[in-house]
């Protein structure tokens, strides 16, 4: 049945546009993540014709092959800054310094096509659970994922996941948890308070609880309660850069934001497309009303407020087409933490989503780990 090679080459076709342009709605941005972020599975299915035996179509063949050079994109895009990346890690964060557990290797490279097709090799790691705080009624807990055997006193990374404050959960994105666990990293990934029950400190406020439990507890559990750094994603980005910023914890060494709204004014003004989030809702709930009537919260939420010649180390990671938090929220940071001297790094990927890092294995997954590794040692050594 030759039509069959119409219909592929057409549907192809049309999902490989998603690497180009916005999704123009929430069902499409998640094709979108897979579009750009599994290209290399998108580049084997637009091509899968051409191993087919059968007639040949010049029509659907055309359609193929675009889709397929499309499909290419975004790591034709990612490896100038691939190429780039290293220098610039060295001249901000320094020489790497030796692994923390023996026999765990660390990224060579910054982006490697053998490991978009076969995956990242983690070693095995443990993972036990801890209640860290109980609120109202609400008991909150966090993942801890170890090396199978450390030395104590190993830094620490709390983990705030994204959701729009209002949903998500702890277990989301492990894979990082996992790989940097083994690379000698105590991760703590918690869950937190959410809206619209809780409203803007409440989020912050937990953080801080599981900082407390964490430095409380710091001999059990093999940390050094001096070295901690915060990652944060989409709305645990913005958690993660209010905490950092808000007060000077001479034990949190770092910060690191994905894709996080950092002007949260800036973001009510600017809403995102309605189709895909209802991003006005969303800051209401989170924060408790409009900025009119709640000015000092929105304010104190506003990460980019707070920066200060002090304000810790911070390394930024967005995609330049994020259609849910725009980029230019890291864009203006990035300018503010450079304008006042404070050390940083800003890693674009102009190619990419929100969420963009799901698929560690990805091009955004291999970049982004092979700077939060640089980062996590140059902050914690």
């Amino acid at each position: 049945m030759k039509n069959w090679r119409w219909f592929w080459g057409l549907f192809c076709f049309l999902v490989s546009l998603l690497v180009l342009f916005e999704a123009p709605a929430k069902c499409f941005w998640y094709v979108a993540i897979g579009a750009t972020e599994w290209c290399y599975v998108g580049v084997m299915m637009a091509w899968l014709p051409f191993l087919v035996p059968g007639p040949s179509l010049r029509g659907a063949s055309t359609l193929s092959l675009l889709a397929g050079l499309i499909f290419l994109t975004p790591i034709i895009r990612a490896w100038p800054i691939a190429r780039r990346l290293p220098s610039e890690c060295e001249t901000r964060f320094g020489q790497l310094p030796p692994a923390k557990v023996p026999g765990s290797v660390v990224r060579q490279t910054p982006l490697s096509l053998l490991d978009l097709v076969r995956g990242i090799h983690t070693s095995p790691v443990e993972v036990h659970s801890y209640v860290y705080s109980r609120v109202s009624g609400e008991v909150l807990n966090f993942d801890l994922f170890t090396p199978n055997s450390h030395p104590h006193k190993l830094p620490g990374l709390l983990v705030v996941h994204g959701g729009s404050w209002a949903s998500g959960k702890r277990d989301e994105f492990s894979e990082l948890n996992r790989y940097l666990a083994a690379q000698g990293y105590l991760v703590a990934d918690l869950d937190y308070r959410l809206a619209p029950r809780w409203h803007f400190p409440a989020a912050r406020e937990d953080v801080f609880s599981a900082l407390a439990y964490l430095k409380q507890h710091a001999p059990a559990l093999g940390l050094d309660p001096s070295r901690l750094v915060l990652l944060g994603r989409s709305a645990g980005g913005q958690i993660a850069l209010a905490v950092a910023y808000s007060q000077r914890d001479p034990a949190i060494r770092g910060v690191i934001a994905f894709y996080a709204p950092s002007d949260l004014v800036f973001a009510y003004n600017n809403p995102s497309n309605p189709l895909i989030m209802n991003s006005r809702k969303v800051l209401e709930t989170y924060i408790g009303g409009v900025p009119q009537a709640l000015p000092a919260l929105y304010l104190s939420a506003s990460p980019l407020n707070a920066v200060r010649q002090n304000s810790l180390p911070t390394l930024l990671i967005h995609g330049g087409r994020d259609e849910l938090v725009w980029s230019v929220h890291s864009d203006r940071l990035a300018q503010r933490l450079e304008t006042e001297g404070v050390p940083h790094l800003y890693l674009r990927l102009p190619w990419a989503t929100h969420g963009c890092d799901v698929n560690f294995q990805g091009p955004s997954g291999q970049l982004s780990t092979y700077a939060i590794e640089r980062f996590l040692a140059f902050v914690t050594k």
